[in-house]
């Protein structure tokens, strides 16, 4: 049986760049336990001789050539577009000011 503490959890969070609370962190071990506790029982199933299934709707992708077309777009129209500020001609992303 898989038994997570709150930190475990709180540590799981951190690494998935998440925030929780306490209260999450009680409800989410014990929902996190329970699924470690669900994948313990699925290592018992003997898989051996199966072959790998990447997906089971028997779909493919749809695959088409890169085709590089001109644009009529003017770099001065493209800037235009943006709402971020335009400085020396570029789109500036990020701002070491503030």
């Amino acid at each position: 049986m898989a038994t997570l503490s709150d930190d475990d959890v709180r540590h799981i969070a951190k690494l998935a760049r998440l925030k929780i609370s306490d209260a999450e962190a009680k409800k989410f071990n014990k929902e996190l336990s329970s699924i470690l506790d669900y994948m313990e029982i699925l290592h018992e199933v003997n898989t051996e001789n199966i072959e790998p299934t990447a997906q089971v709707t028997g779909l493919t992708n749809v695959e088409r050539a890169d085709e590089i077309k001109p644009s009529e777009a003017s770099k001065e129209d493209l800037l235009e577009c943006s709402p971020l500020p335009i400085v020396n001609g570029m789109i500036e992303t990020f701002s070491s000011h503030g």
